[in-house]
């Protein structure tokens, strides 16, 4: 039949099956058509070219799946538009590499060819992440693929350049920035990573000119670039060096005369309050020689090779052997005074790790600061503005503060590499003017002289740059296609906090300008609604990974060994917002375990239909003629017995708590509602209920049993389906018989709670029931009695709850084993064996001589957990903070329980007192 399923489950066999069938069935592919409220879109953040799947990539990648699938389930146009980055610098490194393999350099092959290499190599190497991705089972839009530098999307580059350039935002300039001597480019801020590393603090002596035996002190962490110094600066305020105001210095090794320059530059605090200045070699000393007017001397190469201006002595050594030899001559000249221990804010390239030197240098700039010439505001105030009047939200909620706080003190963006791979700057030099031509295409001449000597500007665009486009440039702009109509904005960004500055930040300044005047509604510009910012994955002692220290968990080897499934459920059990990830092998093995139990729930089905379907009782072609199941609640399910009425209002209730939580990125609450759903309640307690109903001799009592656990077990798989995508598309596919009235589970409707099929006095009826059966069974293990047993019980309780008991008789005998059922008039909490709740007291009948010490023991713990538990309930009570964020069935919620456990601890004690009595 259709719907057999192999006895043992092998994730492996049809995780590949159903990942080929959903990207050949382009099942993903979404709809352009609609209202607005109709689209849910979000971007994958794309992976470079370079990229290999990682642990923080699994975790992002599976809630933006469960995300999309359950938007996409919801009904809504739900479009994943995914991609790949050229990643500029890493793609570069990388085709490097392999030339230096070869014996060769990128200069020996020349520029053009040197990219057609890089093409070769991305064509071969580039799409391997995105293999992964459809291993993962990622219900992305294939169809609407983009690479950073695709035709359309460098084009719509190129058309930002020119549009900036014309608004006056886009200028060149020569000042200092982060120079990687290894990757021979300029650097962002954002691509520094900043260490503390112990270093040493020199302390030299500076001969003031003109005054015999008078020395000035300063302190550097760099003495190698004192052979560029263009003066010495002091606090006007600080009385030491008073008396040196307007004098000259004269440089030690080299004897050239510098000024004593007063500047805030030099801090009384640091060292002896006297500091070099090199403009050239240091950022705050460029900002200083600017106020000062003061040469500035470039020492060093591009290689961070020490050149001619340096002197003779130390041209063409590295900088660390210009510094050794530096000290060396100035403690043999007796110009130095002291060395230090000192540590040191070091800053590296994110990159390559070699370590960054300020350099002067021409680059372009994108001014963030400045309004356009046509009076439109600066990019940064506007991104500040959108995020304060919540047109775009954060989530976790401080990450907001944080982005405001960065947004506030940023400087001009340097957005040019000095690099080959990547969107060459459309810029063109005369040659006879010196003029510079902006285009859209290739020009002929220039633009200021009409000259033909012309040459385009050798750099390329930062890789952010372009990634900060995609909103809307991965959508066609700068045409206005129907895909910008309808998915611009996005829905949510969900990504780490490593790239919100160098990505979100980007993002949200230039989807808010390009936007502008294409969008009427202004709330329609922001690139997206929300940003929900996830946190790391760490190992499983909470250590950050890294490969230094071997601690880092392939996800591809986590998935070969539990299936795709487990890793996902595992890591959206965990992601709760602002809250690193523990991850560990032994909770995806429980989750491994977790799909076990789907299989094997599905194969126990199947076998009782297959059963029913020769008795010619029921069959599962009764199920597929009814079609699809609705959004809200279930059709067709006879709510008949208690345990009917309750599954279908847990199941009604369910669906709205995951989706409540999903809309609030509380993914570890979702999955353990619907973990607990499926294993807990339905597996647990719904069919063992069912099952003497299932196997009736009463023909119509038994299909209506098989209808209604056949239409909550595809309700279970649509609940779950998000989560593990695989395992419920092949049982789903299988309860059809193979004929489903969708193409896949994923195009089905997310359960909705339907506020009819709500039913809270069975769901109270059924707590209570469970309570009785669970006391019963605790009992009995403790009084180490077999389970196959059958004994009396004792109650004493209300008449509704006796009432309930005794239509239930039949449900306690089976799964609790009970003989008989009685019913006394006075307290069973001092009586041996025996359990009390709020609302009823049991006591096993079963006469054996107890242990007093060890029961005591047994009663002493459980009074301690009682107490713990109330004062827990107390301390959230008296929480103001607390009462004011908490939802209102949470706090009544607490309320409640805290009257039950009043009750329980007086039992508790009364309990204690009788067994103080028997020693």
């Amino acid at each position: 039949m259709p719907h057999e399923l192999p006895k043992a489950y092998d994730p492996a066999e049809i995780e590949q099956r159903w990942a080929e069938y959903w990207v050949r069935e382009n099942l993903f592919q979404a709809d352009n058509h609609g209202q607005p409220s109709d689209f849910f879109t979000i971007l994958l953040p794309p992976p470079n070219v370079t990229g290999r799947l990682h642990m923080g990539h699994m975790l992002n990648h599976t809630e933006m799946d469960v995300l999309t699938r359950w938007q996409r389930m919801l009904g809504k146009h739900a479009m994943w538009l995914p991609g790949t980055d050229h990643a500029g610098i890493a793609t570069q490194m990388m085709v490097e590499r392999q030339l230096a393999s070869e014996g060769k350099k990128r200069q020996d092959l020349g520029r053009d060819a040197f990219i057609e290499r890089t093409w070769e190599w991305r064509k071969q190497y580039g799409g391997y992440i995105l293999d992964q991705m459809k291993r993962l089972g990622d219900s992305v839009d294939w169809s609407r693929e983009f690479f950073t530098m695709d035709d359309h999307l460098s084009r719509a580059v190129r058309e930002a350049f020119v549009r900036f350039w014309e608004e006056g935002l886009i200028y060149r300039g020569t000042y200092i920035v982060n120079w990687c001597p290894r990757c021979l480019t300029a650097l962002s801020d954002l691509e520094v990573i900043h260490e503390e590393t112990p270093g040493k603090l020199w302390e030299i002596r500076y001969p003031v000119v003109g005054m015999e035996n008078e020395f000035i002190v300063v302190a550097t962490t760099r003495p190698e670039t004192m052979l560029g110094d263009s003066a010495v600066a002091v606090n006007p305020r600080d009385e030491r060096y008073t008396h040196l105001h307007g004098k000259m210095v004269r440089l030690p090794l080299v004897g050239r005369e510098i000024p004593i320059i007063l500047d805030e530059l030099a801090q009384p605090e640091f060292g002896t309050g006297a500091v070099k200045v090199t403009p050239a070699h240091d950022p705050n000393d460029f900002e200083a020689g600017k106020r000062h007017n003061l040469p500035e001397l470039v020492i060093m190469d591009e290689t961070a090779h020490m050149n001619a201006a340096a002197g003779a002595a130390y041209e063409g050594l590295d900088r660390y052997k210009a510094r050794e030899k530096v000290v060396a001559d100035l403690e043999a000249s007796g110009a130095l005074v002291s060395v230090k221990d000192y540590t040191v804010p070091l800053g590296k390239c994110d990159r390559c790790k070699t370590v960054v030197e300020p350099r002067i240098s021409t680059q372009w700039f994108l001014a963030v600061n400045k309004a356009t010439k046509d009076g439109r505001e600066p990019l940064a105030k506007v991104a500040q503005d959108v995020v304060r009047d919540g047109r775009i939200k954060f989530t976790p909620e401080n990450y907001q503060h944080i982005y405001l706080q960065w947004m506030e003190n940023i400087h001009d963006w340097c957005i040019s590499r000095q690099l080959w791979w990547g969107h060459r700057i459309p810029a063109w030099h005369c040659a006879a003017c010196k003029g510079i031509t902006v285009a859209r295409t290739n020009p002929t001449e220039c633009e200021h002289c009409h000259g033909t000597d012309i040459a385009q500007d050798t750099d390329v665009l930062d890789t952010w740059f372009s990634s900060g486009l995609l909103p809307f440039s991965a959508l066609g702009w700068p045409e206005k296609t129907p895909d910008l109509d309808a998915f611009y904005p996005t829905s949510v960004l969900v990504t780490g906090f490593d790239i919100l500055f160098f990505w979100v930040a980007r993002m949200i300044m230039l989807g808010c300008h390009f936007m502008d005047e294409q969008k009427p509604n202004k709330r329609d510009v922001v690139p997206f609604r929300e940003v929900y910012i996830h946190m790391l994955v760490r190992d499983a002692e909470r250590q950050k990974m890294s490969k230094t220290k071997g601690n880092v968990v392939d996800p591809i080897g986590v998935i070969e060994k539990f299936g795709t499934d487990a890793a996902r459920f595992t890591l959206a059990s965990m992601a709760a917002p602002g809250t690193d990830i523990s991850f560990s092998e032994s909770r995806t093995e429980s989750y491994r375990a977790f799909a076990n139990k789907i299989w094997n729930a599905a194969r126990f089905l199947f076998m009782n239909v297959d059963r029913a379907t020769e008795q010619k009782v029921w069959s599962l072609a009764e199920f597929s003629a009814k079609g699809a199941q609705p959004a809200s609640g279930l059709k067709d399910f006879a709510a008949v017995t208690l345990e009917d009425r309750w599954i279908l209002s847990r199941f009604n209730r369910v669906a709205g708590e995951v989706s409540a939580a999903l809309k609030e990125y509380r993914f570890h609450e979702a999955a353990h509602v619907v973990y607990h759903f499926f294993w807990g309640e339905y597996c647990d307690w719904y069919v063992e209920l069912l099952k003497p109903r299932l196997l009736s001799e009463d023909r119509e009592e038994a299909r209506a049993a098989f209808a209604n656990v056949v239409r909550i077990f595809e309700g279970a798989l649509r609940l779950l389906a998000p989560f593990m995508p695989f395992i419920t598309e092949e049982i789903w596919h299988a309860l059809y018989d193979g004929q489903p009235p969708l193409k896949s589970i994923a195009l089905a409707a997310f359960p909705a709670t339907n506020e009819a099929q709500l039913d809270a006095a069975a769901e109270r009826d059924m707590a209570i029931l469970q309570d009785l059966i669970v006391s019963v069974r605790n009992v009995r293990a403790e009084v180490k009695v077999g389970q196959k047993e059958m004994l009396p019980i004792q109650v004493f309780a209300e008449l509704d709850v006796r009432a309930l008991l005794e239509s239930n008789l039949p449900a306690l005998s089976r799964l609790a084993n009970v003989s008989d059922l009685s019913f006394v008039e006075e307290s069973l909490a001092k009586a041996t064996n025996s359990r009390a709740t709020a609302r009823f007291e049991v006591r096993l009948v079963y006469e054996q001589k107890i242990d007093v010490a060890a029961e005591t023991a047994r009663a002493k713990k459980e009074l301690e957990k009682l107490e713990g538990e109330f004062e827990r309930n107390n301390k959230q009570l008296g929480n103001e903070s607390f009462l004011a964020k908490a939802p209102a069935k949470v706090v009544e919620g607490l309320k409640t329980r805290r009257v039950e456990l009043e009750s329980l601890i007086e039992k508790a004690n009364a309990r204690l007192a009788e067994l103080a009595a028997q020693k």
